[in-house]
């Protein structure tokens, strides 16, 4: 048995126990100073450029318990004539899980003569996601539909949490911060609720919580089951919030959002799936990618440990 999946195996007994995640090669004392309940997981965004495969070669390098992954990546990769089960198997083998993928993108277009095209193309991306092994993927829907409707856009989803069951997967809702269609958390929420589901849950983000204008106190009011991954990521504060954008994103704990009090506030109602890295950042896409990945886990360990 390898290290790296030892390391797997004490996480999951740890969480069980309350004790935490566990750093590469250390003890569960030391991973419950340095991540609390949370595993702690990379999106593949975070790094540019870099192959899929190296991409999850610096996640186990740098210390993450999960990497997030996209969908054009694995259509490429498929379409490159590799395998995702055997990256699926990489990944195991390294130590790591998929607790996402992203996503379902434009997943509810609002003309009905769109609509078979859209399940056709969410059905092919789950069965992707299903190969590589994740556990859920997100759902995310158009973001020029300025006058949704709420309760329509719960019935769509509710479409998508039945299709996730037969490829054994959960359906996530995002709500993106700079959309015209859900950009709060409490839009968000009332689709998640009103699709009437047991297994709808969110894909919340601290950018979109900052950007659409959410704000965090409302963290408080959920159950830390409704949301499946919590995206992690800081903003400057020397730029309107209007005019921010995924490039603006910045490591957590540079910027000026209220994340100690965030990782507080997810203790408290019961939250212990990932916090999952995702910058967009120029100028960090110029730097090594390794160095990238160590030093947003080093500063999310330091976030969550003030809390």
């Amino acid at each position: 048995m390898t290290t790296e999946v030892t390391r797997r195996d004490l996480f999951t007994a740890a969480a069980t126990l309350g004790a935490g995640a566990l750093l590469r090669g250390g003890s569960a004392a030391s991973a419950a100073q340095a991540a609390g309940p949370f595993p702690l997981s990379l999106n593949t965004s975070t790094l540019r450029p870099a192959s899929l495969e190296d991409k999850v070669e610096i996640a186990a390098k740098a210390g993450y318990d999960a990497i997030e992954l996209w969908s054009n990546e694995l259509d490429k990769h498929a379409g490159d004539g590799k395998s995702l089960k055997d990256l699926g198997k990489r990944v195991t083998d390294l130590g790591l899980f998929v607790p996402n993928i992203i996503g379902l993108f434009g997943c509810m277009p609002p003309q009905d003569d769109r609509r078979p095209q859209a399940l056709e193309t969410a059905r092919k991306r789950m069965d992707c996601a299903a190969q590589v092994g994740a556990k859920c993927i997100a759902a995310i829907p158009a973001g020029n539909h300025a006058d949704i409707d709420l309760f329509w856009a719960a019935q769509r989803y509710q479409e998508f949490l039945s299709m996730g069951r037969e490829f054994g997967l959960k359906v996530a809702f995002e709500f993106v911060g700079f959309f015209k269609s859900v950009y709060t958390l409490g839009q968000a929420t009332c689709v998640a609720l009103e699709a009437k589901d047991r297994t709808a849950c969110l894909v919340a983000d601290t950018f979109h919580l900052f950007r659409g204008g959410s704000g965090f106190d409302g963290i408080r009011h959920l159950n830390g089951d409704f949301l499946h991954i919590f995206h992690f990521n800081d903003a400057p504060a020397d730029k309107p919030r209007e005019q921010q954008g995924d490039g603006d994103r910045v490591y957590p704990g540079d910027g000026h959002l209220p994340l100690v009090q965030l990782v507080r506030d997810l203790k408290a109602i019961g939250y212990t799936g990932p916090l999952s890295l995702e910058v967009f950042n120029q100028e960090y896409y110029k730097q090594d990618p390794l160095t990238v990945a160590r030093t947003g886990i080093e500063k999310m360990r330091a976030v969550v440990a003030a809390a």
